[in-house]
């Protein structure tokens, strides 16, 4: 039997950003996933100044191992409808690869790593859990994204005599979303028009997600999520032709769309509390309930896990399960649904929505500024 202090399941920016903190603390940390680093991860890949704040990363210094492509502006509109330019005339974002950003962060946790190795079973040892027979550890968390095994095996379980639920919840509002990413020839670039420091957002006409058109260096990424997963590929193939037609994008994609799915953080239900198992990241439904961005929160409840675990004591998890619970709610508050629009008929709304994505003032303040950038938001304190 391996033993360790906390055993993580999966390696993504959530779970390598927890196992880097609690390696630091002196923590006997092992990360298990599926999944080879580097690994092809479907994602536009955006991250805000904030983020690389939160992993104590510059953007120099990242540069020097991959790609982080400076954004200063953006285009947004509605598909095929008219457009606006919002220049910011500094650095607000950036763009990187998953392929390469994944794999810098979980060499950086200097964990343990057990890659390559699926998740198969979890049960209570001796004040421990017991995973795939093989390892035994005080904490489990679950980081494995929107389809995370520990999150499956919270909901079928009971745990200290007390049903378990996880944080995610199966009334929160799922994105499905299809995109590509790949690298252009030197023919393609000539037939792509989409800037580098300039992503390109477009709405549906329903309002019911959006499309982008996202180039970093000589690599294209475009992608369409939507909150309703009823002809996505539809949705999917107008917007691809929307964009070949504006001459924005090559016709000759140089790969096929993969599809992924997320919840939208619109409620934070409760946290198990009795039980040494936390989720974090996707696994606990935090993607941004505009942006649908879910890179910050992996990070943040990441850092949250830690700190709460290097707080409290690992061997009473009542005292662990509250702690990370009453700081996972403090830092991502979920604002109530606005009763005020609850009688406006959704075509309406549908329609006023539409009028807004023509506002200069919209598109900056509120679309771009609040949803997308979280200006007013600053990083999570150290």
């Amino acid at each position: 039997m391996i033993n360790c202090d906390v055993l993580i399941v999966g390696g993504g920016p959530a779970g390598s950003t927890c196992a880097w903190k609690l390696v630091q603390a002196g923590m006997n940390v092992i990360v298990l996933d599926k999944h080879t680093f580097p690994r092809q991860k479907v994602c536009a890949g955006w991250i805000t100044p904030q983020i690389l704040s939160e992993l104590e990363i510059t953007a120099e210094d990242y540069a020097k191992i991959g790609i982080i492509q400076p954004i200063t502006r953006f285009i947004t509109g509605l598909i095929d409808g008219p457009e606006i330019e919002t220049d910011y005339r500094r650095v607000v974002s950036y763009g990187i690869r998953r392929f390469e950003f994944d794999h810098y962060l979980l060499q950086r946790s200097n964990a343990t790593l057990c890659l390559g190795e699926v998740f198969q079973s979890l049960h209570a040892g001796s004040r421990r859990w017991i995973v795939n027979e093989t390892y035994s550890a005080k904490v489990v968390i679950g980081a494995g994204g929107h389809f995370c095994p520990v999150a499956r095996w919270l909901k079928g379980h009971d745990c200290g005599n007390e049903v378990t639920h996880a944080v995610s919840s199966e009334s929160q509002s799922v994105v499905v979303a299809q995109e590509l990413e790949f690298e252009m020839s030197l023919r393609q670039q000539q037939h792509c028009s989409v800037v580098a420091d300039r992503p390109e957002l477009y709405f549906c006409p329903d309002c019911q997600g959006y499309g982008w058109g996202f180039r970093k260096g000589n690599f294209l990424n475009i992608g369409l999520g939507r909150d309703d997963e009823a002809d996505l590929f539809v949705h999917v193939r107008d917007f691809v032709r929307s964009l070949v037609k504006q001459n924005k994008i090559p016709a000759d994609l140089s790969d096929r769309f993969h599809g992924h799915a997320y919840r939208l953080r619109t409620e934070l239900p409760a946290v198990s509390q009795n039980s040494n198992i936390l989720l974090i990241g996707d696994a606990a439904g935090l993607a941004d309930q505009h942006s649908g961005e879910g890179i910050r929160p992996a990070v943040e409840s990441g850092l949250i896990a830690a700190r709460s675990m290097i707080d409290a004591t690992l061997d009473r998890p009542h005292e662990l399960g509250i702690l990370y619970q009453d700081r996972l709610r403090e830092w991502f508050k979920v604002p109530p649904p606005s009763k005020s629009l609850q009688w406006i008929p959704p075509q309406v709304q549908q329609r006023g929505a539409r009028y807004l994505m023509r506002s200069r003032w919209f598109a900056r303040q509120v679309l771009l500024d609040r949803w997308f950038l979280h200006q007013s938001q600053k990083p999570l304190p150290g």
